[in-house]
């Protein structure tokens, strides 16, 4: 079963406990998926593809998140976060820093990296390893660190 099934049977078990949060999370996402699927050619998406779109719906939650803390909005906080953690349950399981800190390590070795000036050699290499694994943020703040030391 594909990942819009899953989410599909999800919303469907959430409708019926009548969990709001979820419903509203899980239809925003198959929202997302409906409207790339439209412009799709193949009229379908991959799990990966899926992945992308809740990826960027997370990146916008965050973002407004950050915005609704700044005008102190408790309430409005904690729905958020909510449905941030269930966007997240679709997403793979993360890398940790410690891997990531490896993974960066060999691909700085491989290129032959000295200096911040070499994230251009490096990036493009490092983020289709981690790609849905790993915050993209995260991952260049790992390299920068490891390049200035």
């Amino acid at each position: 079963m594909g990942l819009r099934e899953t989410i599909q049977q999800d919303l469907h078990a959430a409708m019926r406990a009548r969990d709001e949060h979820r419903k509203a999370a899980l239809r925003m996402i198959l929202l997302g998926i409906q409207l790339a699927e439209s412009d799709s050619e193949t009229g379908s998406l991959s799990d990966e593809e899926i992945i992308r779109i809740i990826e960027k719906e997370i990146r916008r939650r965050e973002g407004a998140l950050e915005l609704v803390r700044q005008a102190g909005r408790e309430d409005i906080i904690a729905e958020d976060e909510q449905q941030l953690t269930i966007l997240r349950a679709y997403m793979p399981p993360q890398l940790d820093a410690e891997t990531l800190t490896e993974l960066a390590r060999e691909v700085i070795a491989q290129v032959g990296a000295t200096s911040a000036a070499d994230i251009g050699k490096i990036m493009p290499l490092l983020l289709p390893q981690v790609k849905g694994k790993a915050d993209g943020r995260m991952v260049n703040q790992i390299v920068r660190g490891l390049l200035s030391q």
